[in-house]
């Protein structure tokens, strides 16, 4: 399919829950896109206020994300940081092998069909790959969109097919109680007339006999007819009590096969999905510790026992740890390498770094020239995040570079809010800190972390 305009091509088969997706994103990233580089048509939309924007401004943020490839490039690359990459959806149209991304609209059927729900976590998945498809465009980014379409028009057919399905078995329950009700009467009426008919052939039997002897004739005559109407009655209310007990029978063995197949229907999804979590669990472990190993290319371990020995004498002269691949520690290409590990979180000393680097400006000059040289390593998709001791609060600046989190300390010292972050951070992520303070490389190694000087990164923000 080729691009569209308007509601023609594959614009128009965007299906609404996609689309109200893509709003919100283009309304996010509006707030923070450079005023210039804002379309004409959007300059409105932009002084809403954030809340209202998506809704507000949902028609023209739409036609822009439609027909300006700008304005949709720029909202591609704000989901890009947020959501990753779109996987490439298959190019032939067929399903996918077992090694690559499943046939979204099939697994959120399965799961829509088992849990009965259509917000569940596998339409979600599906509405916001092909979001993400929209937006950067891979190669069959239609397909993923097509998915979305079907999976909406599946689950409303659902939806729809269930509420009837309601409908129908409560006009079943209604017609079962006039069926019963009228089986009642027919029974009463049937039972008045098999009454009559005894009565009658009692009267003429009767009148036989009492030919010969009428008062002898009559009395045995309303005896029998007293007894037979008794005994009819116990009859009839025996009946009645059989068919009641044989009806609450019924009714608790359909219950109670109901109740058993929800059981096993249950026992079922559950078992799905936690083989499911337990899979994709052990394909994330496996694959982000085969792209360490690649991405890190750490060398063996560089301290030997030896070397604790010697350090302990008073003659020992004390070398220069290396780093990866027989790097020093203040190399900017040490500092690449590391930074090149997907997930790292650079920590960054900031008056430490700047007071190294360029001491003889001012304060606010200092962090200003820090701020917009980090800039550029966040635009790699590394985590940035830079700490000031907090004591002149009057010059902190207003807004940080988009990528870049700024910190500025409070009741604590800076050196303490570095060492409170890299223990925050769970076991096993790579976190860079940058400082020259001897005391805070020791404690962060401690704790996990690779420390480099302050000159390593001055090196690296100092190439153009």
């Amino acid at each position: 399919m080729a691009e569209g305009s308007g509601t023609g091509g594959p614009a128009g088969d965007v299906p609404s829950s996609v689309r109200a997706l893509l709003v919100e994103a283009a309304a996010d990233a509006l707030g923070a896109l450079d005023p210039a580089l804002v379309p004409v048509a959007l300059q409105r939309v932009r002084a809403f206020a954030p809340r209202r924007r998506a809704s507000a401004g949902a028609a023209p943020l739409w036609r822009a994300l439609v027909d300006d490839a700008g304005f949709r490039h720029a909202v591609a690359a704000a989901w890009s940081r947020e959501h990753g990459t779109v996987t490439e959806a298959p190019q032939d149209g067929g399903v996918p092998d077992d090694d690559g991304p499943s046939d979204d609209l099939t697994a959120a059927r399965d799961v829509g069909t088992a849990l009965g729900d259509e917000d569940d976590t596998a339409p979600a998945l599906v509405r916001e790959r092909a979001a993400g498809a929209f937006l950067l465009r891979p190669a069959g980014w239609e397909v993923s969109v097509e998915r979305a379409r079907a999976l909406d028009v599946t689950l409303r057919t659902e939806r729809s097919e269930r509420s009837e399905v309601a409908r129908l078995r409560r006009d079943r329950d209604r017609l079962a109680a006039q069926v019963d009700e009228l089986q009642a009467q027919a029974r009463a009426a049937v039972a008045r007339a098999d009454a009559a008919t005894a009565e009658l052939a009692g009267a003429r039997r009767a009148e036989r006999r009492l030919r010969a002897d009428a008062d002898r004739a009559r009395a045995e005559a309303r005896a029998a007819l007293g007894a037979a109407s008794a005994e009819r009655a116990e009859a009839d209310g025996a009946l009645r009590d059989a068919r009641e007990e044989r009806r609450a029978a019924g009714v608790e063995l359909a219950r109670a096969r109901a109740e058993r197949d929800e059981a096993r229907r249950a026992r079922t999804s559950a078992a799905d999905v936690a083989t499911a979590r337990a899979r994709l669990l052990l394909d994330t472990v496996v694959d982000a510790a085969v792209g360490l190993r690649r991405e890190l290319a750490l060398g063996p371990s560089t301290t030997t026992p030896a070397d604790d020995v010697a350090a302990a004498l008073p003659d020992a002269v004390a070398r220069p740890r290396p780093g990866s691949r027989g790097r020093a520690a203040d190399d900017p290409a040490l500092l690449g390498d590391l930074l090149s590990v997907p997930r790292t979180h650079l920590v960054v000393d900031g008056y430490n770094v700047t007071k190294t680097g360029f001491g003889d400006l001012s304060l606010a000059e200092q962090r200003e020239r820090l701020l917009g040289g980090l800039l550029r390593v966040a635009a790699g998709g590394t985590e940035v995040t830079v700490c000031f001791d907090g004591a002149d609060v009057a010059a902190r600046p207003v807004h940080a570079p988009r990528g870049v989190r700024v910190l500025f300390s409070s009741g604590e010292i800076a050196d303490d809010l570095i060492r409170r972050l890299v223990a925050a951070e769970p076991a096993g992520r790579p976190v860079v800190v940058v400082t020259s303070d001897r005391a805070v490389s020791d404690d962060v190694q401690a704790m996990g972390a690779v420390c480099v000087p302050a000159q390593a990164l001055l090196a690296r923000l100092a190439r153009r």
